[in-house]
């Protein structure tokens, strides 16, 4: 029994030393650019993934990149249109690798919205309401202060302040709001309208449905990275499709 024990000890031994042998697949970044089916129109948003899970999205002017290991293939989707696995042993130019999907530059509405600036707007709202965002309910700590002499005295206006119950629950309340309006503008800079045209192509009242209900939280909304966030965002239209089309079978449109 014992003899059979180590019998098994020593082959796990073996197996753990070719296995630690081996040489670890190298890591390569892959950038390049994306463009329509014109190969001079730029893409944006354009889903980059490879087999191991690694994912981002193209930015403004169709450039992308991203880490992937040597044994992995490289895809891009587009609307919900993948397209073929490139290996990336078989990518000549990993530094420079330039691809043109199937998109047709009438699929490619032009939507020209100039929002405002967000970080701007909120500096500019936290200096207008200082006031109201730097209140502290006053407390019996506040109303004490050094006297001159050394000795603890007593802040007679700050003493009174502490009474003044409902300024403090006013100020309090004026302040959550303002708080909450920055979180809400906060969304709606990221989670806008003109991303989820582009991702969903959703116009109408079917868009505005589409916000109200898939609107997400703040915390996500603050910590999501932006191909998180519009993965977010294909996956909720994939569900708002199958809902539609369960509630049209259902009412036997």
């Amino acid at each position: 029994m014992k003899r059979a024990s180590n019998l098994h000890m020593m082959k796990w031994f073996t197996v753990a030393a070719i296995l630690l042998s081996l040489p670890a697949a190298a890591q390569i970044r892959v950038s390049g650019r994306v463009y329509d089916i014109s190969k001079y129109r730029p893409l944006e948003a354009v889903s980059v993934m490879t087999t191991s899970g690694s994912g981002t999205v193209s930015d403004s002017l169709g450039n992308f990149s991203i880490i992937a290991r040597e044994t992995d293939s490289i895809w891009f989707s587009y609307l919900n249109k993948p397209t073929p696995k490139y290996p990336i042993k078989s990518i000549a130019n990993t530094s420079n690798f330039e691809i043109s999907l199937h998109v047709n530059p009438t699929e490619l509405k032009e939507v020209k919205i100039m929002p405002r600036n967000y970080r701007i707007d909120s500096i500019q709202n936290r200096e207008d309401y200082a006031k109201a965002f730097n209140f502290q309910r006053p407390g019996i700590g506040s109303s004490l202060n050094l006297a001159p002499g050394g000795g603890v005295g007593l802040d007679i206006d700050e003493f009174i302040r502490m009474f003044q119950f409902q300024r403090n629950k006013r100020m309090r309340a004026f302040q959550d709001r303002l708080l909450q309006e920055e979180e809400d503008r906060y969304i709606d800079n990221r989670f806008n309208r003109a991303l989820v045209i582009k991702l969903t192509q959703l116009r109408g009242g079917a868009l505005d449905n589409f916000m109200k209900i898939y609107r997400p939280p703040i915390e996500f909304v603050a910590t999501s990275t932006d191909y998180e966030f519009q993965d977010y965002i294909k996956k909720c239209f994939s569900h708002y499709q199958r809902y539609q089309n369960l509630r049209n079978e259902i009412e036997g449109k």
